[in-house]
Protein backbone atom coordinates (compact mmCIF):
# COMPACT_ATOMS: atom_id res chain seq x y z
CA UNK A 1 0.00 0.00 0.00
CA UNK A 2 1.54 3.20 -0.78
CA UNK A 3 1.93 6.16 1.44
CA UNK A 4 -0.96 8.37 2.25
CA UNK A 5 -3.45 5.77 0.74
CA UNK A 6 -6.48 4.60 2.78
CA UNK A 7 -7.98 1.42 4.06
CA UNK A 8 -11.01 0.78 1.21
CA UNK A 9 -14.36 0.29 3.51
CA UNK A 10 -16.14 -2.69 3.08
CA UNK A 11 -19.05 -0.90 0.85
CA UNK A 12 -16.54 0.21 -1.36
CA UNK A 13 -15.25 -3.19 -1.67
CA UNK A 14 -18.27 -4.80 -2.09
CA UNK A 15 -18.84 -1.80 -4.46
CA UNK A 16 -15.48 -3.04 -7.09
CA UNK A 17 -15.87 -5.32 -9.42
CA UNK A 18 -13.93 -9.13 -9.16
CA UNK A 19 -10.57 -9.06 -11.28
CA UNK A 20 -11.39 -9.46 -14.51
CA UNK A 21 -15.17 -9.63 -13.93
CA UNK A 22 -17.58 -7.17 -15.68
CA UNK A 23 -18.26 -3.34 -14.60
CA UNK A 24 -21.15 -2.76 -11.89
CA UNK A 25 -23.86 -1.16 -12.98
CA UNK A 26 -24.39 2.39 -12.63
CA UNK A 27 -25.74 3.21 -9.05
CA UNK A 28 -28.62 4.41 -9.80
CA UNK A 29 -29.70 1.40 -12.00
CA UNK A 30 -28.84 -0.78 -9.14
CA UNK A 31 -30.77 1.46 -6.34
CA UNK A 32 -34.28 1.50 -8.87
CA UNK A 33 -37.10 0.34 -7.05
CA UNK A 34 -40.74 0.08 -8.02
CA UNK A 35 -42.05 1.70 -5.18
CA UNK A 36 -39.35 4.70 -5.02
CA UNK A 37 -41.05 5.55 -8.88
CA UNK A 38 -44.14 5.04 -7.50
CA UNK A 39 -43.56 7.59 -5.07
CA UNK A 40 -41.86 10.07 -7.63
CA UNK A 41 -45.43 9.47 -9.31
CA UNK A 42 -47.69 10.06 -7.03
CA UNK A 43 -45.72 13.22 -6.01
CA UNK A 44 -46.32 14.54 -9.70
CA UNK A 45 -49.85 13.21 -9.62
CA UNK A 46 -50.92 15.03 -6.47
CA UNK A 47 -49.00 18.39 -7.60
CA UNK A 48 -50.50 18.92 -11.01
CA UNK A 49 -54.48 17.64 -9.62
CA UNK A 50 -53.83 20.15 -6.89
CA UNK A 51 -51.83 23.24 -6.83
CA UNK A 52 -51.45 23.92 -10.58
CA UNK A 53 -55.12 25.26 -9.80
CA UNK A 54 -53.73 27.96 -7.85
CA UNK A 55 -51.07 28.78 -10.63
CA UNK A 56 -54.07 28.59 -13.25
CA UNK A 57 -55.98 31.33 -11.14
CA UNK A 58 -53.10 33.53 -10.75
CA UNK A 59 -52.81 33.37 -14.70
CA UNK A 60 -56.67 34.70 -15.25
CA UNK A 61 -56.04 37.33 -12.95
CA UNK A 62 -53.16 38.87 -14.85
CA UNK A 63 -55.66 37.99 -18.15
CA UNK A 64 -52.81 35.74 -19.72
CA UNK A 65 -53.37 34.01 -22.79
CA UNK A 66 -52.70 30.45 -24.25
CA UNK A 67 -49.11 31.20 -24.55
CA UNK A 68 -47.95 33.07 -22.09
CA UNK A 69 -49.78 30.68 -19.25
CA UNK A 70 -48.62 27.41 -21.19
CA UNK A 71 -45.14 28.92 -20.73
CA UNK A 72 -45.57 29.17 -17.19
CA UNK A 73 -46.42 25.84 -16.50
CA UNK A 74 -43.66 24.73 -19.15
CA UNK A 75 -41.34 27.29 -17.00
CA UNK A 76 -42.26 25.56 -13.19
CA UNK A 77 -42.58 22.02 -14.67
CA UNK A 78 -38.74 22.18 -15.89
CA UNK A 79 -37.32 24.25 -13.39
CA UNK A 80 -39.00 21.59 -10.69
CA UNK A 81 -37.96 18.49 -12.98
CA UNK A 82 -34.32 19.28 -13.42
CA UNK A 83 -33.33 20.73 -9.58
CA UNK A 84 -35.05 17.53 -8.22
CA UNK A 85 -32.63 15.56 -10.82
CA UNK A 86 -29.84 17.14 -10.48
CA UNK A 87 -30.22 17.78 -6.68
CA UNK A 88 -31.53 13.97 -5.92
CA UNK A 89 -28.04 13.04 -7.66
CA UNK A 90 -25.86 15.03 -6.25
CA UNK A 91 -26.85 14.42 -2.76
CA UNK A 92 -28.21 10.86 -2.86
CA UNK A 93 -31.41 12.02 -0.67
CA UNK A 94 -34.95 12.35 -2.05
CA UNK A 95 -34.67 15.91 -2.81
CA UNK A 96 -38.31 16.71 -4.18
CA UNK A 97 -38.74 20.49 -5.33
CA UNK A 98 -41.92 22.26 -7.01
CA UNK A 99 -43.51 25.96 -7.29
CA UNK A 100 -44.46 28.17 -5.11
CA UNK A 101 -48.58 27.17 -3.80
CA UNK A 102 -48.57 30.25 -1.28
CA UNK A 103 -46.18 32.38 -3.37
CA UNK A 104 -49.17 31.54 -6.50
CA UNK A 105 -51.76 32.25 -3.71
CA UNK A 106 -49.97 35.65 -3.43
CA UNK A 107 -50.62 36.16 -6.46
CA UNK A 108 -54.18 35.80 -7.12
CA UNK A 109 -55.23 38.47 -5.37
CA UNK A 110 -51.75 40.91 -6.52
CA UNK A 111 -50.65 40.09 -10.08
CA UNK A 112 -54.04 42.16 -11.89
CA UNK A 113 -52.63 45.41 -10.39
CA UNK A 114 -49.29 45.72 -12.21
CA UNK A 115 -48.02 45.10 -16.11
CA UNK A 116 -46.99 41.64 -16.49
CA UNK A 117 -43.20 42.43 -17.72
CA UNK A 118 -42.89 44.10 -13.88
CA UNK A 119 -44.14 40.94 -12.63
CA UNK A 120 -41.08 39.10 -14.20
CA UNK A 121 -39.25 41.83 -13.11
CA UNK A 122 -40.51 40.53 -9.47
CA UNK A 123 -40.01 36.97 -10.13
CA UNK A 124 -36.16 37.84 -10.94
CA UNK A 125 -36.14 39.77 -7.59
CA UNK A 126 -37.31 37.16 -5.66
CA UNK A 127 -35.18 34.06 -6.84
CA UNK A 128 -32.26 35.87 -7.07
CA UNK A 129 -32.63 37.56 -3.58
CA UNK A 130 -33.95 33.84 -2.21
CA UNK A 131 -30.70 32.23 -3.64
CA UNK A 132 -28.30 34.82 -1.93
CA UNK A 133 -30.12 34.06 1.52
CA UNK A 134 -29.24 30.42 0.63
CA UNK A 135 -25.56 30.49 -0.42
CA UNK A 136 -24.43 32.88 2.34
CA UNK A 137 -25.88 30.14 4.78
CA UNK A 138 -27.99 32.86 6.34
CA UNK A 139 -31.42 30.47 6.00
CA UNK A 140 -29.28 27.19 7.22
CA UNK A 141 -28.01 29.20 10.97
CA UNK A 142 -31.52 29.94 11.67
CA UNK A 143 -33.40 26.48 10.88
CA UNK A 144 -30.54 24.92 12.94
CA UNK A 145 -31.72 26.87 16.23
CA UNK A 146 -35.03 24.98 15.48
CA UNK A 147 -35.45 22.24 18.33
CA UNK A 148 -35.85 18.47 16.51
CA UNK A 149 -38.94 17.65 18.38
CA UNK A 150 -40.61 21.10 17.12
CA UNK A 151 -39.08 20.01 13.25
CA UNK A 152 -41.18 16.72 13.81
CA UNK A 153 -43.91 18.25 15.33
CA UNK A 154 -44.62 20.97 12.42
CA UNK A 155 -43.84 17.60 10.01
CA UNK A 156 -46.80 15.81 11.61
CA UNK A 157 -48.80 19.18 11.60
CA UNK A 158 -48.45 19.89 7.69
CA UNK A 159 -49.20 16.28 7.23
CA UNK A 160 -52.41 15.97 9.42
CA UNK A 161 -54.90 16.91 6.90
CA UNK A 162 -53.80 15.54 4.11
CA UNK A 163 -54.00 12.32 6.07
CA UNK A 164 -57.31 13.00 7.38
CA UNK A 165 -58.20 13.45 3.87
CA UNK A 166 -58.48 10.04 3.60
CA UNK A 167 -61.51 9.54 5.50
CA UNK A 168 -63.04 12.84 4.82
CA UNK A 169 -63.14 11.45 1.09
CA UNK A 170 -65.32 8.36 2.63
CA UNK A 171 -67.84 10.82 3.18
CA UNK A 172 -68.66 11.73 -0.61
CA UNK A 173 -67.19 9.16 -2.68
CA UNK A 174 -67.16 5.59 0.25
CA UNK A 175 -66.30 3.18 -2.62
CA UNK A 176 -63.14 4.99 -3.95
CA UNK A 177 -62.10 6.02 -0.82
CA UNK A 178 -62.61 2.84 0.26
CA UNK A 179 -61.15 0.95 -2.09
CA UNK A 180 -57.54 3.20 -1.84
CA UNK A 181 -57.45 2.64 1.97
CA UNK A 182 -58.79 -1.27 2.17
CA UNK A 183 -55.97 -2.19 -0.67
CA UNK A 184 -53.52 -0.14 1.26
CA UNK A 185 -53.62 -1.95 4.22
CA UNK A 186 -54.04 -5.26 2.71
CA UNK A 187 -50.88 -3.96 0.25
CA UNK A 188 -48.78 -3.21 3.75
CA UNK A 189 -49.68 -6.76 5.40
CA UNK A 190 -48.55 -8.71 2.39
CA UNK A 191 -46.71 -6.80 -0.08
CA UNK A 192 -45.58 -3.07 2.11
CA UNK A 193 -43.33 -1.78 -0.59
CA UNK A 194 -46.41 -2.22 -3.09
CA UNK A 195 -48.81 -0.82 -0.87
CA UNK A 196 -49.56 2.26 -2.68
CA UNK A 197 -49.39 1.07 -6.00
CA UNK A 198 -52.04 -1.30 -5.17
CA UNK A 199 -54.37 1.63 -3.79
CA UNK A 200 -53.70 3.67 -6.64
CA UNK A 201 -54.39 0.48 -8.64
CA UNK A 202 -57.69 -0.24 -6.56
CA UNK A 203 -58.61 3.93 -6.59
CA UNK A 204 -58.52 3.81 -10.09
CA UNK A 205 -60.45 0.92 -10.98
CA UNK A 206 -63.66 1.89 -8.94
CA UNK A 207 -63.30 5.53 -10.70
CA UNK A 208 -64.01 4.16 -14.13
CA UNK A 209 -66.41 1.54 -12.37
CA UNK A 210 -68.23 4.42 -10.64
CA UNK A 211 -68.30 6.51 -13.98
CA UNK A 212 -66.09 9.02 -11.59
CA UNK A 213 -63.17 9.29 -14.11
CA UNK A 214 -63.02 12.18 -16.94
CA UNK A 215 -59.71 12.09 -18.44
CA UNK A 216 -59.29 13.50 -21.32
CA UNK A 217 -56.53 14.53 -24.41
CA UNK A 218 -57.76 15.87 -27.08
CA UNK A 219 -54.66 17.48 -28.35
CA UNK A 220 -51.76 16.64 -27.82
CA UNK A 221 -48.51 19.01 -28.64
CA UNK A 222 -45.42 20.43 -26.88
CA UNK A 223 -45.56 23.04 -24.82
CA UNK A 224 -44.26 26.18 -26.39
CA UNK A 225 -42.19 28.58 -24.11
CA UNK A 226 -43.02 32.32 -24.44
CA UNK A 227 -39.54 34.78 -23.06
CA UNK A 228 -41.08 38.26 -21.76
CA UNK A 229 -38.44 40.96 -21.11
CA UNK A 230 -38.63 42.02 -17.31
CA UNK A 231 -38.96 45.48 -16.11
CA UNK A 232 -38.24 47.05 -12.80
CA UNK A 233 -40.20 48.95 -10.32
CA UNK A 234 -40.53 50.16 -6.83
CA UNK A 235 -44.25 49.30 -6.39
CA UNK A 236 -43.85 45.61 -8.54
CA UNK A 237 -41.26 45.35 -6.20
CA UNK A 238 -42.62 46.08 -2.99
CA UNK A 239 -45.71 44.48 -3.95
CA UNK A 240 -44.64 41.36 -5.40
CA UNK A 241 -40.94 40.57 -4.72
CA UNK A 242 -41.04 40.88 -0.93
CA UNK A 243 -44.15 38.98 0.04
CA UNK A 244 -43.01 36.66 -2.48
CA UNK A 245 -39.64 35.88 -1.14
CA UNK A 246 -41.01 35.64 2.29
CA UNK A 247 -44.13 33.04 1.40
CA UNK A 248 -41.53 31.06 -0.13
CA UNK A 249 -38.92 30.79 2.54
CA UNK A 250 -41.02 30.34 5.19
CA UNK A 251 -43.97 28.46 3.47
CA UNK A 252 -41.89 26.22 1.26
CA UNK A 253 -38.25 26.02 1.94
CA UNK A 254 -38.81 25.92 5.73
CA UNK A 255 -40.42 23.31 5.92
CA UNK A 256 -39.07 21.54 2.99
CA UNK A 257 -35.67 20.96 4.88
CA UNK A 258 -37.51 20.27 7.98
CA UNK A 259 -38.79 17.32 6.00
CA UNK A 260 -35.37 16.20 5.01
CA UNK A 261 -34.01 16.80 8.65
CA UNK A 262 -36.88 14.64 10.31
CA UNK A 263 -36.55 11.57 8.00
CA UNK A 264 -33.08 11.28 9.32
CA UNK A 265 -30.71 13.31 6.39
CA UNK A 266 -28.54 16.40 6.52
CA UNK A 267 -29.72 18.41 3.70
CA UNK A 268 -27.26 21.25 2.65
CA UNK A 269 -29.30 24.42 2.42
CA UNK A 270 -26.68 26.15 0.74
CA UNK A 271 -27.12 24.26 -2.10
CA UNK A 272 -30.97 23.12 -2.12
CA UNK A 273 -31.97 26.99 -1.12
CA UNK A 274 -29.38 28.56 -2.91
CA UNK A 275 -29.84 26.25 -6.13
CA UNK A 276 -33.29 26.63 -6.42
CA UNK A 277 -33.29 30.17 -6.00
CA UNK A 278 -31.16 30.32 -8.82
CA UNK A 279 -33.42 28.21 -11.16
CA UNK A 280 -36.34 30.51 -10.54
CA UNK A 281 -34.61 33.80 -11.40
CA UNK A 282 -33.29 31.85 -14.99
CA UNK A 283 -36.72 30.61 -15.83
CA UNK A 284 -38.66 33.54 -14.24
CA UNK A 285 -38.70 35.46 -17.81
CA UNK A 286 -40.51 32.63 -19.24
CA UNK A 287 -42.94 33.22 -16.07
CA UNK A 288 -41.18 30.63 -13.34
CA UNK A 289 -42.46 32.59 -10.15
CA UNK A 290 -40.61 30.39 -7.57
CA UNK A 291 -39.07 26.87 -7.56
CA UNK A 292 -38.48 25.81 -4.24
CA UNK A 293 -38.30 22.55 -1.65
CA UNK A 294 -41.44 20.89 -1.69
CA UNK A 295 -42.51 19.81 2.09
CA UNK A 296 -45.48 18.06 1.61
CA UNK A 297 -45.33 15.89 -1.74
CA UNK A 298 -42.01 15.72 -0.19
CA UNK A 299 -42.85 13.43 2.64
CA UNK A 300 -43.89 11.41 0.39
CA UNK A 301 -40.69 10.47 -1.12
CA UNK A 302 -38.56 10.51 1.87
CA UNK A 303 -40.66 8.19 4.25
CA UNK A 304 -40.68 4.29 4.09
CA UNK A 305 -43.09 3.96 1.70
CA UNK A 306 -40.51 4.85 -0.91
CA UNK A 307 -38.13 2.35 0.08
CA UNK A 308 -37.58 0.64 3.52
CA UNK A 309 -33.47 1.89 2.76
CA UNK A 310 -33.13 5.94 3.23
CA UNK A 311 -29.94 5.49 1.40
CA UNK A 312 -32.10 4.30 -2.23
CA UNK A 313 -35.45 6.48 -1.54
CA UNK A 314 -33.17 9.92 -3.46
CA UNK A 315 -34.52 7.71 -6.44
CA UNK A 316 -37.82 8.77 -5.62
CA UNK A 317 -36.45 12.28 -6.43
CA UNK A 318 -34.91 11.56 -9.54
CA UNK A 319 -38.43 9.95 -10.77
CA UNK A 320 -40.44 12.83 -9.53
CA UNK A 321 -37.80 15.45 -11.53
CA UNK A 322 -38.38 12.91 -15.00
CA UNK A 323 -42.23 13.02 -14.87
CA UNK A 324 -42.56 16.75 -13.76
CA UNK A 325 -39.74 17.59 -17.79
CA UNK A 326 -42.55 14.78 -19.75
CA UNK A 327 -45.72 17.12 -18.08
CA UNK A 328 -43.99 20.20 -18.61
CA UNK A 329 -42.80 19.35 -22.30
CA UNK A 330 -46.28 18.53 -23.05
CA UNK A 331 -47.78 21.70 -21.28
CA UNK A 332 -51.30 21.82 -20.41
CA UNK A 333 -51.99 18.32 -22.94
CA UNK A 334 -51.10 16.25 -19.40
CA UNK A 335 -52.47 18.93 -16.83
CA UNK A 336 -55.82 18.41 -18.72
CA UNK A 337 -55.53 15.10 -17.77
CA UNK A 338 -55.16 15.12 -14.29
CA UNK A 339 -57.73 17.36 -14.06
CA UNK A 340 -59.66 14.23 -15.12
CA UNK A 341 -59.12 12.64 -12.14
CA UNK A 342 -61.64 12.48 -9.32
CA UNK A 343 -60.54 15.05 -6.35
CA UNK A 344 -61.09 12.49 -3.83
CA UNK A 345 -59.13 9.71 -5.48
CA UNK A 346 -56.14 12.11 -5.37
CA UNK A 347 -56.94 12.81 -1.69
CA UNK A 348 -57.04 9.48 -0.90
CA UNK A 349 -53.90 8.56 -2.73
CA UNK A 350 -51.66 11.31 -1.32
CA UNK A 351 -52.97 10.85 2.18
CA UNK A 352 -52.21 7.04 2.40
CA UNK A 353 -48.85 7.76 0.92
CA UNK A 354 -48.23 9.95 3.38
CA UNK A 355 -49.43 7.59 6.94
CA UNK A 356 -45.48 6.48 7.05
CA UNK A 357 -44.21 9.93 7.41
CA UNK A 358 -47.12 11.22 9.31
CA UNK A 359 -46.19 8.31 12.13
CA UNK A 360 -42.48 9.13 12.04
CA UNK A 361 -42.92 12.87 12.17
CA UNK A 362 -45.12 12.00 15.24
CA UNK A 363 -42.65 9.76 16.53
CA UNK A 364 -40.54 12.52 16.27
CA UNK A 365 -42.28 15.19 18.15
CA UNK A 366 -42.83 12.83 21.52
CA UNK A 367 -39.57 11.39 21.87
CA UNK A 368 -37.85 13.44 24.34
CA UNK A 369 -40.81 14.30 27.51
CA UNK A 370 -39.27 17.92 28.18
CA UNK A 371 -39.77 18.58 24.38
CA UNK A 372 -43.31 17.28 24.48
CA UNK A 373 -45.43 20.33 25.12
CA UNK A 374 -43.45 22.46 23.14
CA UNK A 375 -43.82 20.12 20.15
CA UNK A 376 -47.26 19.70 21.05
CA UNK A 377 -47.65 23.46 20.34
CA UNK A 378 -46.04 23.43 17.31
CA UNK A 379 -48.61 20.35 15.80
CA UNK A 380 -51.47 22.10 16.85
CA UNK A 381 -50.34 25.59 15.13
CA UNK A 382 -49.38 23.52 12.21
CA UNK A 383 -52.44 21.97 11.82
CA UNK A 384 -54.95 24.55 12.51
CA UNK A 385 -53.88 26.38 8.86
CA UNK A 386 -53.67 29.56 10.41
CA UNK A 387 -52.61 32.02 7.46
CA UNK A 388 -51.30 35.31 9.14
CA UNK A 389 -49.92 38.18 6.59
CA UNK A 390 -49.74 35.85 3.65
CA UNK A 391 -47.19 33.49 5.40
CA UNK A 392 -48.91 30.11 6.03
CA UNK A 393 -49.42 27.88 9.28
CA UNK A 394 -45.82 25.68 8.91
CA UNK A 395 -43.83 28.53 9.83
CA UNK A 396 -45.96 30.28 12.61
CA UNK A 397 -45.89 26.33 13.79
CA UNK A 398 -42.30 26.51 14.04
CA UNK A 399 -42.82 30.44 15.26
CA UNK A 400 -44.81 29.47 18.63
CA UNK A 401 -42.95 26.30 18.72
CA UNK A 402 -39.70 27.77 19.29
CA UNK A 403 -41.31 30.75 21.86
CA UNK A 404 -42.38 27.83 23.45
CA UNK A 405 -39.20 25.54 23.83
CA UNK A 406 -37.29 28.94 24.97
CA UNK A 407 -40.10 29.76 27.66
CA UNK A 408 -40.20 26.13 28.99
CA UNK A 409 -36.70 25.47 28.39
CA UNK A 410 -34.95 28.31 28.58
CA UNK A 411 -31.80 28.66 25.94
CA UNK A 412 -30.22 25.05 27.93
CA UNK A 413 -28.14 23.89 24.89
CA UNK A 414 -29.29 19.61 23.57
CA UNK A 415 -26.76 17.60 24.57
CA UNK A 416 -24.03 16.39 21.50
CA UNK A 417 -24.53 13.04 20.39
Amino acid sequence: MTAGSSVPTAEERAERPPPGGPEPRPRLLRDLSLSAVLAGVVVVVVSYSGPLAIVLAAARAAHLDAGRTGSWIWAISLGSGLTCIALSLRTRMPVVTAWSTPGAALLVTSIGSYAYDEVIGSFVVSGLVIALIGVTGVFGRLMRLVPGAVVSAMLAGVLFSFCADVFTSLEHTPLIAGSVLLAYLLGKRWLPRYAVLLALTAGLACSAASEELHVRLDHVGLAHPVFTAPAFSVASLIGIAVPLTLATLASQNAPGIGVLTASGYRPDDRLLVGSTGLVSAVLAPFGSHAVNLAAITAAICTGPESHRDPRRRYVAGVACGVFYLAVGALGSTLVAFFAGLPEELVASIGGVALFGALSGGLAGAVREEKDREAALITFLATASGVTLFGIGSAFWGLVSGVAAHLVLNGCRRAPKE
